[in-house]
């Protein structure tokens, strides 16, 4: 059974590192996607402060669709190339957003939401699985520090689905 228990860490890149490690052990060798996408949200949401949002939109062919989540109820579709989520889908790129009122075209699913980062989910294959979302009631409460041990987190991820469905 998997045991969570709240640290002390010296710095971000540490937390991040631990929570890679964490994460890798609640998912390792689950063959399911929703069952992992679900606890890797919530390992993530009650591991970092100050989040009020964490989770998964993924692709169908068309649209991205809201996954697995911990937080207030969400936004249900996305268009690829809308808001933070559909721009990280259509560049492929982590999208760090200090203040979310700031990104021209943002979507409000939660309007206490106040910065948000976005990480593009990439299969080896080059397609589209989906994004991972965070968001913050926090203006400024993510950095680059957070973009570095974000994609650490959705590489983790991405790597033990992949192994799974082999």
């Amino acid at each position: 059974m998997f045991h969570f228990a709240p640290q002390t860490y010296a710095s971000k890149a540490e937390h991040y590192a631990d929570l890679a490690a964490q994460a890798h052990g609640l998912i390792s060798g689950e063959p399911d996607l929703i069952a992992n996408a679900a606890n890797f949200s919530a390992l993530v949401f009650d591991s970092l402060p100050q989040l009020n949002w964490a989770g998964f939109y993924l692709y169908d062919g068309t649209e991205l669709v809201v996954g697995p989540f911990q937080g207030k109820p969400a936004c249900i579709r996305i268009a690829i190339g809308s808001g933070v989520c559909g721009t990280a889908a259509q560049t492929r790129r982590t999208q760090v957003v200090r203040d979310v009122n700031a990104f021209a075209g943002h979507i409000p699913c939660d309007s206490a939401s106040q910065s948000e980062i976005v990480v593009p989910l990439v299969r080896a294959d080059g397609s589209l699985l989906g994004v991972w979302d965070v968001d913050s009631p926090v203006t400024g409460r993510f950095d680059e520090d957070d973009q570095r041990g974000m994609e650490a987190l959705c590489r983790v991820f991405m790597d033990e689905i992949g192994a799974a469905s082999r």
